[in-house]
C-alpha cells in the first residue's frame, strides 16, 4: 500500500515588517507570504492503518517531505472573489432562515437582511456569506423554491449596494446557478459539491470559488455518533478527494477553499483536534476557511448555565489567525476584527499605527 504523507507546520515565527529577504533563515514561508512563517513541522506518515510522526526543523523539511505536497505548501495562493489572501479575511454571516441555530428569524425579511447585510460590511466584514438552509444538527432540508423565494430578494438587494463579496451558501445548484446570475461572487458548499448531482457542472460553469466544507453525514443525523481513524488526516484525505473531482470538473484548485467543517459530524475532542490542526491543511495548496463561531462544542467549555458563546469564538477565530487560516466565518465580525487587529500587531504582522 502506498504512503500518504502530510505536513502539520509549527511553531510561527514573528516577522516584523522589513524582514521579508531574512525569512529563508528563519523557516518555511507557507503559501509564499513573509508573515507566515514556520520554523519546524510535524512530518506524518500513513501506511495501512498505522501513523508516525516526527517533527523536523524548517530547514530539513524540503528534503523529507514530497515534492508535491511542498509545492502545495509553499506556492502561493491566489485572490478569492477579489481579495488578496494577504491577511486574514472575515466572512459575516447572514442568515436568511427562521431556525439557524443562533440568529434564526432575526433576518428572514429582507429589509432586515439587507439592513444587517450592510451592518455586517459597516463592522469590517471582507465577505458577507448568505444562506437560506439552516444546516445545524437536526435540521430539515427546504426545497429548490423555499429557499430561492428567501435569498434571492437578499442577493438582489444587497449586490448593488455592497463594496464586499457576496458569498452563497447553498448546497443546491439551482440556488447556485441564481444566486450567482444575481450577484454572488463565491460559492459556500457545506456538502463540498456532493449533495446536488448538478453542483459541480454548475459550480464549474459560473467560474466562482467554492468553498468545500466537510461533513459526516446528513445535517439530521451528523451528530449521532460520528467517528474517525484519525479526525485531522481522515479529514484531510476526504478534502484532497473533493479536489480531485473539482479539477476534474474543471474547477482549477486556485478557485478552491477548503473548511475542515467545525461542528458538522464531529465530538467536542474532534472539534479540538481540527482546531488544533489546522495548519495541517496548507498541504492541499488552498485556502482556507475556519467556521467555528458560536457552535455548540464551546458550550461544554464555559460556566454552567452561560449562554454567551463570543469569548471561544474569537479564541478559535484567533487559533487560526497563528496557523495562517485565511478567511473566518463569524457572526460576531467587529469583535472579531478587533482581536485580529491586536493579535497582528502585538505580533509584528502589522505596523502599530
Amino acid at each position: 500500500m502506498t504512503a500518504s504523507y502530510y505536513v502539520r507546520p509549527v511553531g510561527r515565527v514573528p516577522q516584523p515588517v522589513g524582514a521579508r529577504q531574512h525569512q529563508a533563515m528563519h523557516g518555511v514561508a507557507i503559501s509564499a507570504r513573509s508573515d507566515l512563517v514556520f520554523a519546524a513541522a510535524e512530518l506524518i506518515e500513513r501506511s495501512a492503518g498505522q501513523i508516525s510522526r516526527r517533527s523536523v526543523p524548517a530547514a530539513e523539511l524540503g528534503q523529507l517531505a514530497p515534492r508535491e505536497l511542498m509545492q502545495c505548501l509553499l506556492q502561493p495562493r491566489e485572490p478569492i472573489a477579489g481579495l488578496a489572501l494577504d491577511r486574514p479575511r472575515i466572512m459575516g454571516i447572514l442568515n436568511v432562515t427562521p431556525d439557524s441555530f443562533s440568529d434564526g428569524g432575526q433576518f428572514l425579511a429582507p429589509d432586515a437582511a439587507i439592513e444587517h447585510g450592510l451592518r455586517l460590511e459597516a463592522e469590517g466584514a471582507d465577505i458577507v456569506d448568505v444562506g437560506a438552509e439552516s444546516t445545524r444538527p437536526g435540521s430539515n432540508p427546504v426545497d429548490v423554491e423555499e429557499e430561492l423565494r428567501r435569498v434571492l430578494p437578499v442577493i438582489e438587494g444587497l449586490a448593488p449596494r455592497l463594496r464586499v463579496p457576496l458569498s452563497i451558501d447553498t448546497r443546491k445548484a439551482e440556488v447556485m446557478h441564481r444566486a450567482a446570475a444575481a450577484g454572488a461572487r463565491l460559492i459556500n458548499d457545506v456538502s463540498a459539491l456532493t449533495h446536488d448531482p448538478r453542483s459541480l457542472q454548475v459550480a464549474a460553469e459560473t467560474g466562482l470559488p467554492v468553498v468545500l466544507m466537510h461533513a459526516q453525514g446528513d445535517p439530521r443525523t451528523m451528530q449521532d455518533n460520528p467517528h474517525y481513524a484519525d479526525v485531522v488526516l481522515d479529514i484531510y484525505d476526504w478534502l484532497a478527494g473533493r479536489i480531485d473531482a473539482c479539477e476534474q470538473a474543471g474547477i482549477p484548485r486556485t478557485r478552491l477553499i477548503v473548511d475542515p467543517g467545525i461542528g458538522f459530524g464531529k465530538t467536542l475532542a474532534h472539534n479540538l483536534a481540527l482546531l488544533g490542526s489546522l495548519s495541517i491543511f496548507h498541504g492541499l495548496g488552498c485556502a482556507i476557511l475556519l467556521g467555528a463561531s458560536r457552535k455548540s462544542f464551546i458550550a461544554p467549555l464555559s460556566a454552567p448555565g452561560s449562554t454567551d458563546r463570543l469569548g471561544g469564538s474569537v479564541a478559535a477565530a484567533l487559533l487560526g489567525v497563528e496557523q495562517g487560516v485565511q478567511l473566518l466565518r463569524v457572526h460576531d465580525v467587529a469583535a472579531t476584527r478587533q482581536a485580529v487587529a491586536v493579535w497582528q500587531r502585538a505580533s509584528g504582522r502589522l505596523p502599530p499605527g
